[in-house]
């Protein structure tokens, strides 16, 4: 599994995190589209990156997607001090927007995937109602454990009847970028973006943080207070060990090789 290096992208301890912002990410899957070339998106924070830690198929998932984002500000300061200035946050929930505005004149068709029928339900609802010329051609729940051969077959027979140009998958890292990586080859549609929460977000199930404490750094802690029980042993693992390895990447005690 190779990564197709359409931008730039920096090492933040073995992951490749493309040196993008919003207009650039965009740009990447308005051309995937047009030249129906199938990619997936991998919107990226410090979880994301210690997960890829933890299992080398998880970090050769991210560096073989289309687009790694930076999802959290912390990637956006280290794109930037490895010289990328116009670098800037490509937050999950921001880029589902965006790419639903944009469709409202481009006639880009979308597949809601993940998370639950209600949340489903109402994700739906809302994004009919802000965007109501869009096309969402389809949702799918899928249940809470692996799926047969058959039951997979299936899925992927139904997503590709509704002839999505963008599959949207809610299925929380690294849930999502498995399925993805393991249905890039069998899903027609040329765009697919793993964005976790922002179906829940979206859909109104769960709140999201202000704007100036998305961009202080501090969303973690927000969506810490908002779902503790779900989400203190991520936090507790995940940050402490991110600063204390990129402390010593950047400090040339270690290195990360994107290959392998």
């Amino acid at each position: 599994m190779t990564a197709p290096m359409t931008t730039e992208r920096v090492n933040v301890l073995g992951v490749g995190i493309s040196a993008i912002n919003m207009t650039t990410a965009l740009a990447s899957i308005e051309s995937w589209i047009a030249r129906r070339r199938r990619h997936y998106v991998c919107i990226t924070g410090v979880h994301g990156v210690m997960e890829s830690q933890r299992d080398p198929e998880v970090r050769r998932i991210h560096n073989a997607a289309g687009l790694v984002t930076p999802d959290g500000m912390p990637m956006v300061w280290l794109l930037r001090a490895g010289g990328h200035r116009s670098a800037d946050r490509v937050y999950g929930p921001d880029l589902m927007l965006a790419v639903f505005e944009r469709s409202v004149e481009r006639g880009y068709r979308h597949f809601l995937y993940g998370s639950s029928e209600a949340t489903l339900a109402k994700l739906e609802a809302n994004l009919s109602a802000r965007f109501p010329a869009v096309d969402i051609v389809g949702t799918h729940s899928p249940p809470f454990r692996q799926l047969t051969a058959e039951e997979d077959a299936a899925v992927v027979e139904m997503i590709n009847a509704a002839r999505p140009d963008v599959i949207w998958v809610g299925l929380s890292t690294p849930k999502q970028e498995r399925w993805m990586a393991a249905h890039r080859d069998r899903l027609e549609a040329p765009v697919m973006v793993g964005v976790g929460a922002a179906f829940d977000f979206h859909a109104g199930v769960v709140r999201q943080a202000p704007r100036i404490v998305q961009r202080s750094g501090f969303e973690w802690l927000f969506r810490l207070a908002m779902e503790p029980r779900r989400l203190w042993r991520r936090y507790l693992r995940n940050n402490p060990a991110f600063l204390l390895r990129i402390a010593g990447q950047r400090l040339g005690f270690k290195r990360y090789s994107l290959e392998g």
